[in-house]
């Protein structure tokens, strides 16, 4: 049996492992990945972009994700990319997207192309930031 498309990001990056230190976690690691993934495509290009994006919509995303410990700080996103199996997001990133595509009955966006890199530990692959191109409009996430 095929599973059902999803637009949920929680449901597709919520098979990604958290590598944090349990006493070191504030924010639940989905958390961390929705508010980004949202200001990524938002536009926002880098950590403190991402951070300054989650507290304009700081009462939006604790309503939404019953956050306890308000938006991460960017050090934490970078951190968490960091640490994180970079193939294992990029197939959860890929599953998302082909979701959201059969959802829409192809009515999304094309993503294509590299803008830049997010920063990661020297002995893992970075993940790309990329750029989707629209009507009338160009995303970078």
């Amino acid at each position: 049996m095929t599973a059902k498309p999803t637009p949920s990001i929680i449901h597709h990056f919520s098979s990604i492992k958290d590598p944090r230190v349990n006493r070191q976690k504030k924010h639940q690691l989905q958390d961390i990945f929705f508010i980004s993934l949202c200001a990524m495509v938002c536009g926002a290009d880098n950590w403190v972009a991402i951070e300054a994006f989650g507290l304009a919509k700081e009462q939006w995303f604790t309503e939404l994700l019953g956050l306890e410990h308000g938006i991460p700080s960017h050090d934490t996103f970078g951190e968490v990319y960091a640490s994180i199996d970079t193939e294992q997001f990029s197939d959860c990133f890929s599953h998302w997207v082909a979701d959201l595509a059969s959802l829409t009955e192809g009515e999304v966006i094309a993503i294509k192309g590299t803008r830049g890199v997010v920063w990661t530990r020297p002995q893992k692959k970075p993940l790309s930031i990329g750029s989707a191109r629209g009507r009338n409009k160009t995303t970078w996430f």
